[in-house]
């Protein structure tokens, strides 16, 4: 009798988990939104502020719905930088985030909560740099990027999503530059205000 239960126990779980990636669900979108960064300097930058810029790019969503828990990734292009002695510094960068995702809510209006690592391609942008007296100054960008979002936000009728995000650079993004000596390395840090239509 007890071994008849096993057998019972293990096909319903087995029913269960193939069931679930019929039951899932992959969506295809748009994103795009306002950037608002600034780079952390491991020395003091005199005058260093926040940058605006704008990400855009396809997604792609992959959820559960049985528990709202899922992922998506996106291909964007994203500017960034910060500003120094009134001067602004833009790169341009092909960023690819990956992020766990988590959806509560009726059908109609969800809460979401994101989370996960991305990397960062440097496309283009300035290097700010001067000379004085033969000396050469100033900021060098790096081509390649990583960090950890953190991120929040509603979806409305399951193809409409609105949200913010936070991304914490874990590399050196940047170099100060005296003279082709490095002085001090910057992380990327940032808010993105985003909004997302899935099809």
């Amino acid at each position: 009798m007890k071994m008849k239960k096993k057998i019972l126990v293990a096909c319903v779980a087995l029913f269960a988990l193939m069931a679930i990636p019929a039951q899932a669900q992959l969506k295809f979108g748009v994103k795009g939104g306002l950037n608002i960064s600034k780079v952390h300097f491991d020395k003091e930058v005199v005058g260093d502020g926040n940058v605006t810029g704008f990400n855009v790019g396809p997604m792609i969503e992959f959820k559960i719905p049985i528990i709202g828990l899922g992922f998506d990734a996106a291909l964007l292009y994203s500017q960034k930088g910060f500003e120094v002695a009134n001067e602004s510094m833009r790169t341009d960068y092909l960023d690819i985030p990956v992020n766990l995702k988590w959806k509560i809510g009726i059908p109609l209006a969800k809460v979401y909560f994101t989370g996960g690592p991305y990397i960062s391609f440097r496309l283009a942008g300035d290097d700010f740099m001067s000379e004085i007296a033969g000396i050469k100054s100033g900021f060098e960008a790096k081509s390649f990027g990583a960090g950890v979002n953190f991120g929040a936000g509603v979806e409305l009728f399951s193809h409409l999503q609105v949200g913010f995000n936070y991304g914490l650079g874990l590399t050196n993004n940047y170099e100060m530059m005296v003279d082709e000596m490095k002085l001090g390395t910057g992380k990327d840090r940032g808010w993105s205000i985003t909004a997302a239509v899935l099809f």
